[in-house]
């Protein structure tokens, strides 16, 4: 995947049965960690899988689903919907879709 210039990361490094076994603050020091990485690595896009843990971390309870106005460090923004079971708001085509719609933005 870093030959053809992608990059994974999760946006906290513990392994939890479930999110909401992490709190606030494990949120804002991933988000402080992975604009650490945006500023060092310096990629044009940035994908969030999960938008409860984008909405958190950044503090954007508003944040929808797609590509977002603002910036990070200087690297465009998309939200995807999870595509955990648990996540039954977005069934195979909405997912197929959103991943479809950033994709073709690149």
């Amino acid at each position: 995947m870093l030959k053809s210039r992608i990059g994974v990361t999760n946006l906290v490094n513990r392994a939890t049965a479930s999110a909401d076994e992490l709190d606030l603050a494990d949120y804002e020091r991933g988000a402080r960690r992975i604009e650490a990485k945006i500023r060092r690595y310096r990629p044009r896009v940035v994908a969030f899988v999960g938008m409860g843990a984008y909405r958190t971390a950044f503090g954007r309870p508003r944040a929808r689903g797609g590509r977002q106005d603002e910036r990070l460090a200087g690297a465009d923004i998309w939200v995807l919907p999870n595509p955990s079971g648990r996540t039954a708001g977005y069934q195979m085509p909405a997912l197929a879709r959103a991943f479809r719609e950033l994709r073709r933005s690149l």
